[in-house]
């Protein structure tokens, strides 16, 4: 079972209902209604990660402008080591991707569905 932090649950329902367009277009257009079921704004551990595939320990994040400074890069990739610790495989894209190359994006995690099969974790 993956660490779960109770007190990120608010944060974490807010975020769902304020999600950036991006996120919203992936969610509605591609990940919502997916043969693998996805969950959004998880809570894993102190973080809180924009979508999980649990079937296939599978996290995909969606990064904003915010996420371009050293500070922030350096935040990120201690996040992405613990959350592969925990045997996540961590997909990254950019706000712009999703708004100039939607299509790659979902082909890309439609990829590596196909290719990994893995013992989903409870939720």
């Amino acid at each position: 079972m993956l660490p779960y932090n109770r007190g990120l649950k608010q944060r974490s329902q807010g975020l769902r209902k304020n999600a950036t367009p991006q996120e919203d277009k992936l969610w509605y257009r591609f990940l919502r209604n997916h043969a693998c079921s996805f969950t959004r704004q998880k809570t894993i551990d102190n973080y809180i990660v924009d979508f999980l595939c649990p079937s296939k320990k599978l996290v995909i994040e969606i990064d904003g402008i915010q996420h371009c400074s050293d500070v922030a890069t350096e935040y990120d990739g201690i996040r992405t080591r613990l959350l592969e610790s925990l045997g996540l495989h961590v997909m990254r894209f950019t706000n712009a991707e999703i708004d100039t190359s939607f299509e790659r994006v979902c082909a890309a995690i439609q990829r590596y569905i196909d290719t990994h099969s893995a013992t989903p974790y409870p939720l």
